[in-house]
C-alpha cells in the first residue's frame, strides 16, 4: 500500500514462513491421506448391505413394541417375529451375492448348499443380539454377521441400529468404527480397567465359579458393565470402550465378528484355555495384551475353584 513502509524482520522471517507453508502443506497432505475412501472386500460390503437392511426392519419394529409377538425358545431366551423378519432379509441379500456359500443362523441353524458345490464359506448370523433388551426398550442390541472360511473368520460386520454405529473388520485388514480405525485401549492393569461380562441365563451349571470370578474381579478393577449384547461388548473392547470381556455359554454368532474385531484391533481373545476353540466352546476371556495374561488367570481361578 502506497505511502506506508512495511516492517522487514529478516531473512529468519522468511525462513519462519516457509517452514509454515509446509507445516500447512503436510497437515492437508495427511487429511487428504485420513479422508480417502476404505477399500472394502466385496464380501464384506454384501455384509454391511445385509446388515444395513435388517437395521431398518428392526428400527421399525422398536416404534410399535407393544404389538410384538414374543414366543420363548428357553428360559430368559426369546424369539420374535422381528429376529426372523431381520434374518430372512440378511439371508436373502447374503444368498443373492453368494450362493454357494452356507450359513449359520441363529434362528435358521445352519443352512447348506447342495452337495458338490459347498465351497468352504460360510455366514454366521446373529439378526438381533440383545432381543431381550428390544422387547423391553433397552437400546443395546445389534446385528452381528461374519464370514469364515474353512472355520476361520475372514470378515466380520456388528451394527448398532440406534445409534448407527458400524463395526468392521477384514483379516489383515484393520477394524474400524463407521469409517475410523479403531484399535484397544492402552489399560495395562486390572485396577485400571472396566470390564464387560454377561450373566448366566440359559445355563445355571457355572453360577457359583462366575459368581467367584464376579467377586474378584469387582475387587480389583475400577467398574464391571453387564449391558446384555454380546457382539457389541465385543465391538467395545475392539474401540476402547471397555478394556475386557469374559462370558460363557455364548454361541459361534454372538462371538465370530467380534472376535475378528478385537484380532484387528490389536487385542486378544480366546477360551478359558487360552485357546482359540471360543467358537466351540462359548467360553470367551478378551482384552489388550497386557490385560489379557492376569484376566486370563482370574476366570481359570474362579472356575476351578467351583
Amino acid at each position: 500500500m502506497a505511502g506506508i513502509d512495511l516492517p522487514y524482520y529478516g531473512p529468519a522471517a522468511n525462513c519462519w514462513y516457509s517452514a509454515q507453508n509446509i507445516f500447512i502443506h503436510f497437515l492437508l497432505l495427511s487429511n487428504s491421506f485420513r479422508d480417502s475412501p476404505r477399500t472394502m472386500h466385496p464380501a464384506l460390503n454384501i455384509a454391511i448391505k445385509a446388515a444395513r437392511r435388517a437395521g431398518q426392519i428392526i428400527n421399525r419394529a422398536a416404534l410399535d413394541l407393544e404389538h410384538l409377538q414374543i414366543t420363548v425358545k428357553s428360559q430368559s431366551d426369546y424369539v420374535t417375529e422381528v429376529d426372523k423378519a431381520a434374518e430372512a432379509a440378511i439371508i436373502t441379500v447374503l444368498r443373492d451375492a453368494y450362493p454357494g456359500y452356507s450359513i449359520l443362523a441363529e434362528e435358521s441353524g445352519l443352512l447348506a448348499v447342495e452337495p458338490g458345490k459347498d465351497v468352504g464359506y460360510q455366514w454366521i448370523i446373529d439378526p438381533l443380539d440383545g432381543t431381550t433388551n428390544f422387547i423391553h426398550g433397552f437400546p443395546q442390541y445389534a446385528i452381528s454377521i461374519a464370514l469364515a472360511k474353512n472355520g476361520q473368520v475372514q470378515q466380520g460386520v456388528i451394527f448398532d441400529p440406534n445409534r448407527n454405529e458400524l463395526f468392521t473388520a477384514s483379516r489383515g485388514g484393520g477394524a474400524f468404527l463407521n469409517d475410523r480405525r479403531i484399535r484397544v485401549s492402552r489399560c495395562l492393569r486390572l485396577q485400571d480397567a472396566l470390564l464387560g461380562t454377561g450373566f448366566p441365563f440359559r445355563q445355571f451349571d457355572n453360577v457359583d465359579g462366575y459368581l467367584h470370578i464376579l467377586r474378584e474381579l469387582m475387587q480389583q478393577t475400577r467398574g464391571i458393565r453387564r449391558p446384555g449384547a454380546a457382539s457389541l461388548d465385543l465391538a467395545y473392547v475392539a474401540c476402547g470402550r471397555l478394556d475386557g470381556f469374559w462370558e460363557f455359554g455364548l454361541q459361534p454368532w454372538d462371538m465370530a465378528a467380534g472376535a475378528l474385531l478385537i484380532s484387528e484391533a490389536g487385542g486378544l481373545i480366546a477360551d478359558i484355555d487360552g485357546d482359540a476353540n471360543y467358537l466351540s466352546t462359548g467360553t470367551v476371556i478378551a482384552a489388550t495384551p497386557k490385560l489379557f495374561p492376569p484376566l486370563l488367570r482370574v476366570v481359570q481361578s474362579g472356575m476351578a475353584a467351583k
